[in-house]
């Protein structure tokens, strides 16, 4: 990203965005926490290197969740892509129960030699998943309009 991301950016069109940097994460982070996944809507394509799951994203860039103006709480089908995966880990996933229910708590990168090193998925109830990645290449692309949230309320951390 040339510049940072604005709440008017976001406002009723798709995001698309690509990782690039340590700075870029930090904000498809935040983007991302909360979203709701369940196992089924992982894959992991071992010839093209690319890690991806359908994700529930809650739109945390929708400025009129925080002013009250009566607007519906909002989610939003994207895509979170990470190429040049050389290898998956994980903890905490039954793979074998594909309807478990994950939430995403954050994304972060752990540089490694040259331009490599590891992208670490945290997901709620101490679940995880890492790739071994060649080089930090993320999108998040929203592929469906937003919906109303079903529970109708904004994730409340006790923040």
């Amino acid at each position: 990203m040339k510049q940072d991301a604005t709440f008017e950016d976001g406002r009723e069109r798709p995001l698309n965005l690509g990782v690039l940097d340590q700075d870029d994460l930090q904000v498809v982070s935040t983007l991302i926490q909360d979203a709701v996944f369940p196992a089924s809507e992982m894959i992991w394509d071992a010839s093209q290197r690319r890690f991806a799951i359908l994700i529930n994203r809650f739109r945390w860039e929708d400025r009129s969740l925080t002013d009250q103006s009566g607007h519906a709480v909002e989610r939003v089908q994207t895509v979170l892509s990470i190429d040049t995966v050389l290898g998956i880990a994980s903890q905490g996933i039954e793979r074998a129960n594909k309807d478990m229910i994950f939430s995403a708590l954050s994304l972060q990168f752990e540089p490694g030699p040259d331009a490599g090193g590891t992208v670490l998925l945290t997901l709620a109830g101490d679940g995880a998943i890492k790739l071994s990645v060649e080089a930090l290449e993320i999108r998040l692309k929203d592929v469906t309009r937003p919906y109303r949230a079903l529970s109708k309320t904004v994730p409340d951390h006790g923040q």
